[in-house]
């Protein structure tokens, strides 16, 4: 999905700071790209004098809110619903662009024992072993959640999980192990890093191992699209790549 339409971070940046007026941009992102949107928002906003406003929801819930109309400028999703959203008109044809993939993890307390996830079956038994067992609630869209619940049933252990399920409607799993309502949190390793006194004890086994590809794209309303678009430019950028590792994520 990387395309010519996207230009280089400088070039825009240069461009941009030649503009007379700076722009209030709406970044709607996924909530794993979160942390990687924050990051690299201070930057842009002192190097472009544009603001940017930032709101993260579950990709299926930011599907929703677009569909239903809400306005925007940029948007970070899944390829599927970027390319969703081309098709239907609300995206500019060929401004998506791949960012980054990111696994699933495990989390304890900070302190706690950290259990053996190294075989699917060892995972299986830290999951039934524990008090309470937190996830995002599939039903809110989260991504994470919808491929975890899918695996407990091919697992045989849904019954088992659901009866000691803390289901999070949107946010950061992981504060669920902070605050003792659950044994282990299972999220996306980037909104895992992003919790205070939460360990990553590690992905989730590769046999039973599922990515999430984000994507970013352009609104077909934005209120300025060169913004947008630079904005875009600076997380495909090499130092936008940097950024995205550090939060636990990887190339596309």
């Amino acid at each position: 999905m990387r395309t010519a339409w996207i230009i280089g971070w400088a070039a825009a940046a240069a461009s941009l700071a030649l503009s007379a007026s700076a722009a209030d941009l709406k970044i709607l992102t996924a909530g794993a790209f979160k942390p990687v949107v924050a990051a690299l928002a201070p930057d842009f906003e002192r190097r472009t004098g544009h603001k940017l406003t930032i709101d993260n929801d579950t990709a299926g819930a930011l599907l929703r809110r677009i569909v239903a109309g809400e306005a925007f400028d940029l948007v970070v999703l899944t390829p599927a619903a970027v390319d969703q959203l081309t098709a239907s008109g609300k995206l500019v044809p060929g401004s998506s662009v791949r960012l980054a993939r990111v696994a699933i993890g495990v989390a304890v307390k900070q302190g706690a024992p950290l259990p053996d996830i190294a075989s699917v079956a060892a995972f299986q038994r830290a999951l039934l072993g524990a008090r309470a067992v937190a996830t995002i609630d599939p039903a809110a869209g989260g991504s994470s959640g919808i491929y975890l619940w899918e695996l407990f049933e091919k697992m045989g252990i849904a019954p088992q999980i659901k009866a000691k399920a803390v289901l999070v409607p949107g946010g950061l799993v992981a504060q669920r192990v902070v605050s003792g309502e659950a044994d282990i949190a299972l999220h996306q390793i980037s909104e895992i890093l992003a919790v205070p006194g939460a360990v990553l004890v590690g992905p989730i086994p590769a046999e039973i191992q599922n990515y999430t590809v984000y994507a970013g794209g352009v609104s077909a309303s934005a209120r300025d699209a060169p913004a947008a678009q630079a904005f875009l430019a600076l997380l495909a950028s090499a130092g936008g790549q940097a950024v995205m590792k550090e939060k636990g994520m990887q190339a596309p």
